[in-house]
């Protein structure tokens, strides 16, 4: 099984530390507000990854941190007027139900920086210890930055051309302008912990190397996040962990890839800015789900209307290959199941893997028609689409998910069915075209079968 390494920049075997096991840590959310689109690829592209480990055998750990105390949130808690508890009780309940809604599978550890105070406190002293850090006269504690000679190197740049026009803090208590903060002294009215150097708080790159390892280890298999952590925060969590600890950090870098908004940088400066509940008021849940596994998980992913058009049409191929279709013979079309795996083999290749069940789809049609094996096929498609998070609904229900937009109901809409029957029984075709064209015009689109009449909802 080969994976893609942002570390070394290449291919190569996924070698777990243990044999038959992985332990992966993902960065998280910072919970001031409500997770966004981008989060969503994330959330997405590593519920994937993991599905698939465990299918492959791998007994893995996954760790997906929050990040509870931060500037974004002291200055949203009080701007709203309630407590940082509030506010981060509220966001993180919101992401819970943002992600059960994907189908995102839950980590098995979720810790909290709040709660791991005195392993970031011990760690920030290991690293004064070393030389590595140091307490500053404003009561604030800095990573001397090049002190530590592998920086630079998830980026694969220099220290000087890495942060030459990057946006560094000035700060005068810093003995270099690139060193970076350990730990924040608490102002006046801001959340604080007692330290050996005063009252205080976490810096926001600190608190993830703590979690990580008291988590996972000092050493692990995958560190993954979003395609904006790698420079500073993956590169600064590297530097702390690697000095405080003496190990290599991670053996694997991973990064999900962008979420543009119709080719656009999604910023609230530009308009383009949705949150995932915004998304799902309108669009069912699998159609995004759909859209965020249909390209690989590395790559930058367009979102805009004419893609969730096309990623509902092509689930609506799917459910309809299984509409119809008894699912309760097992999966014996192993030819499939080869082919899908080697795709997923190649570093989690799900645009490769996606094909797979298109194919099989079409021969699910074709054995409808010829009287073949329907049933093991189509339980086959089912249980490879489970392992990228799909057709989680039965047929009926995605077919007729979009109803709830007609502006028709169900009863109306099977009243009109019953007329149409009725017209057809009276040999009237004229009437029953006219009915048939009249609920296609509403995006009800009727299937007439020896067991009668259904409907679908057409999209796009």
């Amino acid at each position: 099984m080969q994976v893609y390494n942002t570390l070394t920049r290449e291919k190569a075997p996924l070698t777990p530390i243990e044999p038959g096991k992985i332990r992966m840590y993902v960065c998280g959310m910072t919970v001031y507000d409500y997770c966004h689109l981008g989060h969503a690829r994330v959330l997405v592209a590593f519920d994937v990854i993991t599905r698939y480990l465990r299918a492959k055998g791998f007994d893995v750990t996954y760790v997906r941190n929050i990040t509870d105390v931060d500037d974004k949130i002291i200055a949203r808690a009080q701007e709203n007027g309630e407590s940082i508890d509030a506010l981060t009780g509220r966001m993180i309940d919101a992401m819970h139900e943002d992600e059960r809604k994907l189908f995102v599978l839950a980590p098995n550890r979720e810790p909290r920086a709040t709660e791991h105070i005195d392993d970031i406190i011990t760690m920030v002293s290991t690293l004064i210890d070393k030389g590595y850090a140091y307490a500053a006269d404003n009561g604030d504690v800095y990573y001397r930055v090049r002190k530590f000679d592998g920086y630079g190197k998830l980026n694969n740049r220099a220290i000087d051309d890495m942060l030459s026009g990057a946006r560094v803090e000035v700060e005068f208590a810093k003995a270099d302008p690139l060193d970076f903060v350990l730990w924040k002294a608490a102002k006046p009215g801001e959340s604080a912990w007692e330290s050996p150097w005063g009252p205080g708080r976490p810096g926001w790159h600190i608190e993830c190397s703590a979690m990580s390892t008291c988590c996972l280890g000092n050493n692990f298999d995958i560190h993954g996040g979003g395609p904006d952590l790698t420079f500073p925060h993956h590169e600064n969590e590297i530097a702390q962990s690697e000095a405080a600890t003496g190990e290599t950090y991670a053996n694997v870098w991973m990064h999900a890839g962008a979420l543009r908004v119709n080719d656009e940088k999604m910023s609230k400066s530009l308009g383009n800015f949705f949150t995932i509940r915004d998304v799902l008021e309108v669009h069912d849940p699998e159609v995004v789900r759909y859209l965020l596994v249909s390209s690989h998980y590395r790559s930058a992913i367009n979102y805009a209307p004419d893609a969730l058009d096309e990623a509902r049409r092509s689930l609506e191929r799917l459910y309809n290959a299984l509409d119809g279709v008894d699912l309760s013979s097992g999966a014996v079309e192993s030819r499939y199941s080869e082919r899908f795996h080697r795709a997923m083999d190649d570093d989690f290749n799900t645009p490769e893997a996606m094909a797979v069940l298109f194919e099989l789809a079409r021969d699910i049609n074709r054995a409808k028609k010829g009287g073949g094996e329907a049933g093991a096929l189509a339980s086959e498609l089912r249980r490879l689409a489970s392992l990228l998070g799909l057709l989680n609904y039965s047929p009926s229900e995605f077919l007729k998910g979009a109803q709830s937009a007609l502006e028709i109901t169900e009863d109306e809409i099977e009243a009109q069915i019953q007329a149409r029957n009725d017209a057809r029984k009276a040999k009237d075709f004229a009437e029953a075209d006219r009915i048939r064209d009249a609920l296609a015009e509403k995006g009800i689109i009727l299937k007439d079968s020896r067991e009668g009449t259904g409907w679908v909802v057409e999209q796009g």
